[in-house]
């Protein structure tokens, strides 16, 4: 109907508010049809989810804004090294179904830390996994909201900023009333959604490019046209030429920030003679207005003279790289940046599997389910409706690459479609006409990955509804997994910490009260944080899975098929794990925290590996730690029947 309309002229604006407020509407009416008061049903949908269903609503609330926007983005950028998402994420679901979430099931009650505390006894342990639970899910809800931030400011012309909170809006109707039933079956609507949203583009524009509708089909000879195109337009002189001038660029910065302070404040005396100069002559407003903003934009201090121009130099340096092949496996100049690459192509592998099986908000979903066989089941389900969309993903990739290097490049910077100005009013896609020829070549291009998948059918030239419904997928992917983690969050606030320390008799109504505000204090800080655009959403989505999987999977593991693991050994590998992934992010990714006042802290990776796989060596030195710990403790004599009763009981039983 959409596309009648839009026929007879309806505004892309109405459409995507169309989208908005059909998709929100469900979404709410499914929210208050399945609203509950009882605990069960609030935290694990009474543990009536059939595996089916349970399995999609598992894959919608895994397939989170970062595999919906930021996988195939990703792809489109770094080619091969992107496919690190792909196996690791899929392989994290084997592990899940191998050793979890069938023994997480039989244990049958409500979150990740209640299985630990169970498992090792103790208050200290539940609240080192209640706060790593929130730590890990407050971090993976910041990117949801971001991409819900970037789908609404796109599609209805909001400010970002005020896009986070109506996306946030739409969060919260999903999972305040009903809790986790309704947002299991708020989940359900969500998967069909947004798979159709993701296929749908992809299939117009595989059948546009080749006549195949089924795009996994057909990319391969598709990537073979793209290799061609890549090996012609990356060696123009016009190429070349950007490519130098970005080298040019990159030595001017560095020898200013060699030269500071002197360079700064050369920079600023060179700027008010030449604004003196035009005001004694008969020069035009215009160009002094220019000159003194150009001066006032100048960083005050050496410090934030060295941090800007710093950023504009790396960013420099990447452009005047030579473009990365799409197909090229392990693409370096040398065999020791190969190397790098193959390290971190591994690390991010080991770290996303491993955070995978590790993530609150996944593995309470395997609560849900009637039995253990049905446990077990759903894990089958997941996999194959995960897998829909990321065999997907580098068909995606290609098709956009293909459509960018025939339909973008090499064209003039005046007639570029309307996307690119679009687009760029948010800050997702930059042109600069550096060598001032008027013609786009690639290198004078960035696009942020997180607008590829949004803005393929612009970029194909499809009709407008098309991009709506893209949205209106992107939209499920991120609120589905949003509504997750809010509620990983505000159960082990309201039940981990309240009722199990605070107050054990505590009635279930004040426990719902207490555990719907956590969530709107929680929903409200984790969008305050977005609208600060902390990083890409696959960046803080791969972090939240390098704490996740350091914090807990060494100790749920070990927990589970090691009797000897005891409680101090598994507290003590649950902070050095986490620890030392928190210390490593920070220290690779930040160089400075503005609010406190601090600076000047940041290292270099160890052995290349790069931030977003931090937790390789939280994870290794965590199952260290707890080995080493337990040898030298005392073993807990009630260990032996708890891991008889969840590893030996009949399969049947719930």
């Amino acid at each position: 109907m959409l596309a009648v309309l839009e026929k007879n002229g309806m505004s892309p604006r109405w459409i995507g508010y169309s989208f908005l407020f059909f998709t929100i509407s469900m979404y709410a009416i499914i929210g208050i049809v399945s609203r509950t008061a009882d605990v069960s049903e609030y935290y694990v949908a009474g543990r009536r989810v059939p595996a089916f269903f349970n399995g999609m609503a598992t894959g919608a609330d895994w397939m989170s804004a970062a595999s919906f926007i930021g996988l195939a983005g990703t792809l489109y950028l770094s080619g091969f090294q992107g496919l690190a998402y792909v196996i690791g994420w899929t392989g994290g679901f084997v592990l899940v179904a191998l050793l979890l979430a069938p023994y997480l099931r039989r244990f049958g009650q409500y979150t990740v830390p209640d299985f630990l505390g169970a498992r090792y006894g103790g208050n200290a342990i539940r609240l080192v996994a209640v706060g790593a639970a929130i730590l890990a899910s407050f971090v993976y809800v910041v990117a949801q909201i971001y991409g819900v931030g970037v789908i609404t400011s796109r599609f209805v012309s909001l400010q970002f900023e005020i896009g986070v909170f109506v996306g946030l809006a739409g969060i919260l109707v999903c999972s305040f009333l009903g809790g986790m039933r309704a947002v299991t079956w708020t989940q359900v609507a969500q998967y069909l959604i947004l798979i159709v949203a993701y296929i749908t583009p992809v299939a117009i524009l595989s059948y546009n490019v080749t006549g195949n509708p089924v795009p996994q089909l057909v990319y391969g000879q598709v990537l073979q046209q793209v290799t061609q195109l890549e090996n012609r337009l990356f060696e123009t002189p016009a190429e070349i030429q950007v490519r130098q001038l970005y080298r040019e660029r990159a030595d001017l910065y560095a020898q200013k920030i060699m030269q500071l302070p002197y360079s700064l404040s050369f920079e600023r005396e060179q700027l008010s003679v030449q604004i003196n100069q035009l005001k004694a002559s008969d020069a035009q407003m215009k160009d002094i207005v220019v000159l003194e903003r150009q001066r006032r934009d100048l960083p005050h201090d050496p410090d934030q003279a060295r941090a800007r121009w710093e950023n504009a130099m790396f960013s420099a340096v990447d452009r005047s790289k030579p473009p990365i092949h799409h197909g090229e496996a392990f693409p370096g100049e040398t065999p020791e940046e190969r190397d790098v690459l193959r390290i971190n192509f591994l690390a991010l592998i080991f770290c996303l599997t491993i955070g995978t099986a590790a993530l609150p908000h996944v593995l309470t979903r395997y609560y849900t389910t009637p039995t253990v066989r049905q446990a077990r089941e759903s894990v089958f389900w997941s996999l194959l409706f995960i897998l829909l969309l990321y065999i997907t993903a580098p068909a995606y990739a290609v098709f956009a690459k293909y459509e960018v290097l025939s339909h973008l490049a090499e064209i003039p910077i005046t007639k570029l479609p309307g996307w690119v100005a679009a687009w760029s009013k948010i800050g997702l896609v930059s042109i600069e006409d550096i060598n001032g020829d008027g013609i786009l070549q690639l290198a004078e291009l960035s696009l942020n990955p997180d607008v590829i998948v949004l803005a393929t059918p612009e970029i194909a030239g499809m009709p407008y509804v098309v991009s709506g419904l893209v949205a209106a997928g992107g939209l499920a992917a991120a609120l589905s997994t949003a509504d997750g983690l809010l509620l990983t969050i505000t159960s082990a606030l309201s039940h981990d910490v309240y009722y199990r320390i605070i107050r054990p008799d505590a009635s279930t109504q004040f426990r719902l009260v207490i555990s719907k505000s956590m969530l709107l204090v929680v929903a409200v800080l984790a969008a305050t944080v977005a609208a600060q655009k902390p990083g890409t959403i696959l960046s803080m989505v791969a972090w939240a899975f390098s704490i996740a999987g350091s914090a807990f999977f060494p100790a749920l593991v070990l927990g589970i098929f090691w009797e000897r693991a005891t409680r101090a050994g598994a507290l003590a590998g649950m902070l050095v794990g986490i620890t030392l992934t928190i210390y490593y992010i920070f220290r690779v990714e930040f160089d400075s925290i503005p609010v406190l006042g601090i600076s000047g802290f940041n290292m270099d990776p160890w052995f290349h590996v790069e931030s977003t796989s931090g937790g390789l060596f939280g994870v290794i030195a965590g199952f260290l730690t707890i080995v080493l710990v337990s040898l030298f403790t005392r073993p807990d004599p009630s260990a032996a029947s708890f891991l008889k009763t969840i590893r030996f009981r009949n399969s049947g039983e719930s």
